[in-house]
């Protein structure tokens, strides 16, 4: 049943050119180990440990296959962003990251979708390496939560997001560059505590810092994870901005009022997260997403949305590939 189409998976090269005349000492590279195996560095240390999913259409479309899948977004590992080099020098590895990405998807055009990274610190850069991927085949592009301390409300961000929706050039969130402190470097608690809560934040800062009330309506945004926490609390922000209106109240309708103004991904890994999620965004504001393929995503994808016991068969199907497909312009 090869109908499911993911939103959320990512790709590394295997390999690319030297980084470190544009991102400094903690320039990543890829240590190459065999044939399958490879650890992103940064600098001298060690990143993160990969396989030849991340790089071999091949294998990607044997697990995908395996899954059921029809087709996958293929987004960048957020690791690659670079928002803390200058744009120039982030515009430079975007174009060299976005490149290599169409060689990967290469293989197979309608099934591996691949959604381009830019230079989010610099809003007409930007505005230029989106038009450029696209023009060269992505299909939409995957952005951080935050630059630095400005969130998605910033100007320059917001000048982005506007950009994309007159493109209409789907978005999707995904956090990164989480807080570090020694009680979250314990079990992996900046992937468990630290990752929800910087989603939700980015949400909060599109309907709280007004940007949702400047945005054109057919901005096409999906946040990763579920939204972090967004559902569970939205009662809390509601609640909030009325009683204290005063403080929050910087947009200009209450929390509930966006719902429709943005996407989730599917990837809460439990059936009662799922019906938390949907009953509170809307079955039409649900897409798969797998986190493909890293150790914490779902296998196999959309194992969740699959079994569900709470969702209608109508329901199903547009988490499954109809919403996608409405997102992606299939």
């Amino acid at each position: 049943m090869a109908e499911l189409i993911d939103v959320h998976t990512h790709y590394v090269p295997r390999g690319w050119p030297d980084l470190s005349e544009l991102g400094g000492p903690d320039a990543p590279w890829l240590r190459i180990e065999s044939e399958t195996e490879a650890m992103i560095m940064t600098g001298s240390s060690e990143f993160r440990r990969i396989q030849a999913d991340c790089w071999d259409a091949g294998v990607r479309l044997r697990d995908m296959d395996a899954d059921g899948v029809r087709a996958q977004v293929v987004s960048p590992t957020p690791a690659f962003f670079h928002y803390g080099r200058s744009g120039a020098e982030a515009a430079k590895i975007a174009r060299i990251f976005n490149d290599l990405a169409l060689e990967i998807t290469a293989p197979a055009p309608d099934r591996l979708i691949p959604f381009c990274q830019v230079p989010l610190q610099d809003p007409d850069a930007a505005c230029r390496e989106v038009e450029r991927a696209v023009a060269a085949g992505h299909r939409g592009v995957e952005i951080g939560n935050h630059v630095g301390d400005r969130d998605l409300d910033s100007e320059g961000v917001v000048t982005f997001l506007q950009h994309c929706a007159s493109l209409d050039v789907p978005v999707f969130v995904h956090p990164w560059d989480m807080d570090s402190s020694p009680r979250l470097d314990r079990w992996m608690a900046r992937w468990l505590t630290a990752m929800p809560a910087e989603t939700h934040l980015s949400i909060l800062a599109l309907i709280l810092g007004g940007a949702f009330d400047r945005i054109d309506e057919r901005l096409k945004i999906c946040f990763a994870h579920g939204g972090g926490s967004f559902a569970f609390w939205l009662g809390r922000m509601e609640n909030a901005w009325h009683g204290r209106n005063d403080v929050i109240g910087t947009s200009q309708y209450p929390p509930s009022h966006y719902l429709g103004r943005f996407s989730v991904d599917s990837v809460v890994f439990d059936d009662r997260a799922l019906r938390l999620l949907v009953d509170t965004v809307g079955e039409d504001r649900v897409m798969v997403g797998s986190d493909y393929p890293y150790p914490l995503g779902e296998r196999p994808a959309g194992a969740v949305v699959r079994t569900s016991r709470s969702l209608s068969e109508s329901a199903r199907q547009k988490i499954m590939y109809g919403n996608a497909e409405r997102y992606l312009g299939l």
